[in-house]
């Protein structure tokens, strides 16, 4: 609706992860790289945690970009899984045949001959648990059984684990200390600083194609950091609705009072949720 008042060629601020939006803070660079050395090195375990709306789903995509062509990979988005439907769903992802009324131990058979298979073709196999906060801690233990399936030499399936910060207390948990011993990479993405969060603006804006004039003057840069903390996915979500209220009123830079305003409207939303 305003792409054609500020000069975008599309929406700068969408809050669903756009991979050509990725924007390359210290800390989502560290850890994307994380999560990369942790695959191809084929660590077993890596956890990606961070507050909602910090990037988490951006890095992960951004990181299927990078990943070599021999790697497969299963995203269980799903969390709410019994530990023998968590098996059921990596199966199906993969597209391994099974049935469902097959004994526990009979899919963990079949998946154990796929990822052999696999690897004496040169594929690495990945698994991301997205939500895995959600996870119980006997489902978590499933999930650290799958890394004893291994050669010699290398494990036959790599974990990512992809949470909100609760899931590192989660894996603090003493009848999960065999699965926190196997975690090889750890990463916590943290709220951008405010300079930080600024540079993520910028880089929105031009990717949309604005022509570099100043949509967002000083004022209202202060007030888009002190209302989202830093967090992405608020910054967008504010930027989205004072970019709308700034084309609603005509007005082609967006100061504090109408981030004021837009704040304000968002919070009475979240209120009489």
């Amino acid at each position: 609706m305003y792409e054609q008042f500020f000069g975008f060629k599309e929406k700068p601020f969408s809050v669903t992860p756009d991979t050509k939006y990725f924007f390359p803070s210290e800390k989502h660079e560290e850890a994307l790289n994380t999560l990369l050395f942790g695959i191809l090195e084929r660590k077993g375990f890596a956890v990606l945690t961070g507050e909602v709306g910090s990037g988490k789903t951006t890095v992960w995509h951004a990181l299927l970009n990078k990943l070599i062509r021999g790697t497969k990979v299963a995203l269980i988005t799903n969390s709410h899984l019994t530990s023998k439907q968590m098996i059921m769903a990596i199966l199906d992802e993969f597209e391994v045949p099974f049935k469902d009324w097959w004994p526990k131990i009979k899919m963990l058979n079949a998946l154990n001959r796929f990822l052999l298979e696999q690897i004496t073709l040169g594929f690495n196999v990945v698994v991301v648990i997205d939500e895995a906060q959600n996870l119980s801690a006997s489902v978590l233990e499933e999930v650290r059984m799958l890394s004893n399936l291994e050669t010699e030499r290398e494990k036959l399936l790599q974990i990512v684990l992809i949470g909100q910060p609760e899931l590192k207390s989660i894996l603090e948990l003493k009848e999960l200390r065999q699965l926190r011993q196997r975690v090889a990479v750890y990463y916590h993405i943290r709220p951008f600083t405010q300079e930080e969060m600024q540079k993520y603006i910028q880089h929105r804006l031009k990717i949309a194609g604005t022509n570099g004039h100043q949509v967002f003057d000083d004022s209202a840069l202060d007030k888009i950091y002190a209302h989202s903390g830093g967090i992405p996915r608020l910054v967008n979500s504010i930027c989205d609705r004072a970019l709308l209220t700034g084309f609603i009123k005509e007005r082609k830079e967006i100061d504090a009072t109408i981030i004021e305003e837009v704040t304000k409207e968002i919070d009475e939303l979240i209120i009489h949720m």
